[in-house]
């Protein structure tokens, strides 16, 4: 079976570590990075199987950063999922509204978590 790439854009430490230690428990490859900038770059260069994108970054943040994928005829198949702090029902139309194919509010449920996560791995990419 070949192994799927997630690539994880999240700037900070201590959700970076728990969203790596749980996708490697399911020998996920994950690719990180800190910022929109470099996951874009990455993004573009690897053409990930899923990004997990924090909409709370330096910079560019994930709204635009979500738009920029969706809008790139190479990466507009990967699905997104948003995981965020923000947890307002306006914060989850934004990202859907932004081309995000989920949302997770951190904290979250570790579980729930690998079940979206093996949602959109499992599913035939939409071209």
């Amino acid at each position: 079976m070949e192994t799927k790439t997630i690539l994880v854009i999240e700037d900070n430490e201590f959700n970076m570590k728990l969203l790596r230690t749980l996708l490697q428990l399911e020998s996920y490859e994950v690719v990180e990075a800190k910022n929109a900038e470099k996951g874009l770059f990455q993004a573009k260069d690897l053409i990930p199987d899923l990004i997990l994108m924090d909409m709370q970054l330096p910079g560019i943040d994930g709204y635009q950063a979500t738009r920029m994928i969706k809008n790139d005829p190479d990466l507009r198949h990967v699905p997104v999922v948003a995981v965020t702090a923000y947890a307002l029902e306006a914060d989850e139309q934004k990202a859907f509204q932004a081309g995000c194919n989920a949302y997770l509010s951190k904290p979250f449920d570790t579980q729930q978590f690998m079940e979206v996560v093996q949602k959109y791995l499992e599913a035939e990419p939409v071209f």
